[in-house]
Order: C-alpha cells, then sequence, then structure tokens
C-alpha cells in the first residue's frame, strides 16, 4: 500500500461527491499556483487538516516522498542562485540573492500543496468513482470519447500504486545484491530502469488479456454518484480562496 492507494474511511473528504472533489481539485490547484503568502497560508491549513482526518503520518510523507522533496529542495537552490537581487549567501563564487530565495520558497511551497492535495485526492476517492466522473464531465463535448478517456484515467489511477510498488521491490532487490555500492551513476540510472519497465509493460499486458477475456466494452451500466449534502458549502470556501488568490 501506498500514498497513492485508496483507503475508505468515513471522513468528510471520503464522502463527498466525487464530482465536487474533481472541481475542488482544480480551483484549489488554480489558487495555488496564482496566491502568495496569504492564501497559500490558508490552503496549508486545509490542507493539514484533510491529511489529519485521513491519517496520513509526516513521517509516511517524507519516506514515500524523499524524491520528490529532493526535487523540490533543487528547485528552491536554483530559483535562490538564479534570480537577481540583493546577494545575502555567498559560497564558492555562487550568491544566492534575498529576492531569489523568498521566490524560491514559494514556488517550492507551491509545489508541495499540489502534490499533496492530490495524495488526499486519491487517497480518499475510488478510481472507479473518478472514472464516472470523467465520464460525466466529458459527456456534453462532441466527437470526444468519453468512456475510453474516463477509462485511461482510471488505470493510470490503478497503476501508479502497482508501478511504486514495484519499483520498491525492485530496489530492495538489487541493494540485496550490493547494487548499492555501484560507482558509476550512467548504471545506477539504468539498471533499476529496465527491470521497472518490464515489469510495468507485463502488468499491462495481463490487465489487456483479463478484460479481453471478460468481453470488456465501451457499453457500461453507469455510476451513480452520491452526495453527502456538503458539496454546495465546500464549493464555495474553494471559489473563496480562488477569488482571494487573485485579490491579494
Amino acid at each position: 500500500m501506498t500514498l497513492f492507494t485508496y483507503v475508505p474511511s468515513t471522513s468528510l473528504a471520503h464522502g463527498l461527491d466525487v464530482r465536487c472533489k474533481l472541481c475542488c481539485l482544480s480551483l484549489m490547484s488554480i489558487a495555488t499556483l496564482q496566491g502568495g503568502p496569504v492564501p497559500l497560508s490558508l490552503i496549508t491549513a486545509m490542507v493539514a487538516g484533510l491529511l489529519i482526518a485521513t491519517a496520513i503520518r509526516p513521517l509516511t510523507l517524507f519516506r514515500e516522498l524523499k524524491l520528490f522533496f529532493l526535487l523540490v529542495a533543487m528547485v528552491f537552490i536554483s530559483r535562490s542562485v538564479t534570480t537577481g537581487g540583493e546577494p545575502i549567501i555567498n559560497l564558492w563564487g555562487i550568491s544566492a540573492t534575498k529576492q531569489g530565495i523568498v521566490a524560491g520558497a514559494l514556488l517550492s511551497w507551491k509545489f508541495v500543496l499540489v502534490m499533496l492535495m492530490g495524495i488526499v485526492f486519491t487517497k480518499t476517492t475510488k478510481p472507479s468513482h473518478v472514472k464516472g466522473a470523467v465520464q460525466w464531465f466529458l459527456r456534453p463535448i462532441p466527437f470526444v470519447p468519453e468512456t475510453r478517456v474516463a477509462v485511461m484515467i482510471s488505470l493510470f489511477l490503478r497503476f501508479m500504486p502497482l508501478i511504486l510498488t514495484q519499483a520498491s521491490e525492485v530496489s530492495q532487490a538489487q541493494q540485496a545484491r550490493c547494487f548499492h555500492l555501484e560507482k558509476n551513476p550512467v548504471k545506477r540510472l539504468l539498471r533499476p530502469t529496465v527491470p521497472l519497465l518490464k515489469k510495468t509493460f507485463q502488468s499491462a499486458d495481463q490487465l489487456a488479456l483479463a478484460m479481453e477475456a471478460r468481453s470488456y466494452s465501451d457499453k457500461r451500466t453507469d455510476p451513480v454518484f452520491i452526495r453527502s449534502g456538503q458539496e454546495p458549502l465546500i464549493l464555495a470556501l474553494c471559489f473563496l480562496v480562488l477569488g482571494l488568490s487573485f485579490i491579494v
């Protein structure tokens, strides 16, 4: 089980209509990318509350997302040393400016929030419900095969935890064979990639065969959406945060 695996619960996020959750995710993502410190602080408080409600532990987040946080750190350092302004740190001829540090911290903050919102969404939403919601949103658009697009998105959400699990298995198997002692960076990058791709393609082939064996087709029963009654209030709050991000 990974951070991107659905876990049943009775929290507020679990009970919301999946269509409302998709709208809220879109609105909050736009607000996050557009907003400054004040809207980001409000969004952070909301996301933290959802993480607590879904029982996601901080240590689990850091352990599962260590590579993502490494990427965020690289983005922060890059923005700090490439943005012009008043230099406050100078190491080995490389200067970090005050404006660059502020811009890098703001950008890193936004990246982390978007990732955490995606984790909350996948943790509280079944892939089959996501398929139904995407199909519902795309149905009015002409010349778009909404059922096939929805199935592809649903399969992507189902395969993400599987790929992460397989990557962990490949890493553990190679560490058992002392692969961590390899000094060549190219080999360290390529050797885990090849078996992981092979496992992924094999899983995809097995899934395609299973779907064919069960006579899968696009003509299926439409999903039934269940509402909790809190959707209007949640949407209003998301629109309020979005408006605040453009004003402040």
